[in-house]
């Protein structure tokens, strides 16, 4: 005999609540991306690719880089030119949550910046089900991976409000052109 056990809350509802708090604290004149991909598939590329460097001029911008370990791309970030990187290590977890940020936000001050980019780790599964509090998450797809990535990841495709097609090399040969997303 199979016995059901209703779910009385949501697991990841103690995370929601938090995203909640944050989205009005970071709307106080600082709009903040979350952005999402898998390892290897550009994130940090275009930090050095000179999305700093363009913003710089125009607004106040603070990165915040997780990873499991290393500092290397918050190092990558800020010799791109962002005005300031901050790197948080997970210690072995597969994504950030709303406590992470929450944690990092208390020690900003925010009025000194306009936008904040937050780099999640490299995975297309764990992110995809933690929200932030962020205005926007913004998903970065590397063609080389292959044409299937949607289909295995759906909830990460479908929770974004962006996607940015990465390393095309032609673009005429973007498997994405027949209609997949």
């Amino acid at each position: 005999m199979t016995e059901r056990i209703p779910v009385v809350e949501n697991i990841l509802s103690a995370n929601d609540r938090l995203a909640d708090k944050i989205a009005p604290a970071s709307t106080r004149g600082v709009f903040s991306i979350n952005l999402m991909a898998s390892p290897g598939a550009g994130k940090t590329l275009h930090h050095r690719a000179g999305r700093c460097r363009a913003w710089r001029g125009n607004c106040a911008s603070r990165w915040w880089n997780g990873d499991i370990a290393t500092s290397i791309d918050a190092d990558r970030a800020s010799a791109a030119g962002a005005q300031a990187s901050i790197q948080v290590n997970t210690g072995g977890e597969c994504h950030l949550d709303a406590v992470m940020l929450h944690g990092a936000l208390e020690q900003l001050d925010l009025k000194q910046f306009d936008l904040l980019i937050v780099e999640n780790v490299g995975n297309l599964v764990c992110p995809a089900s933690f929200r932030l509090g962020t205005h926007k998450s913004v998903l970065v797809a590397s063609v080389p991976e292959g044409d299937d990535k949607p289909y295995k990841y759906p909830g990460m495709y479908r929770g974004v409000d962006a996607l940015v097609f990465n390393k095309i090399d032609p673009p005429a040969l973007c498997p994405f052109q027949d209609g997949l997303l």
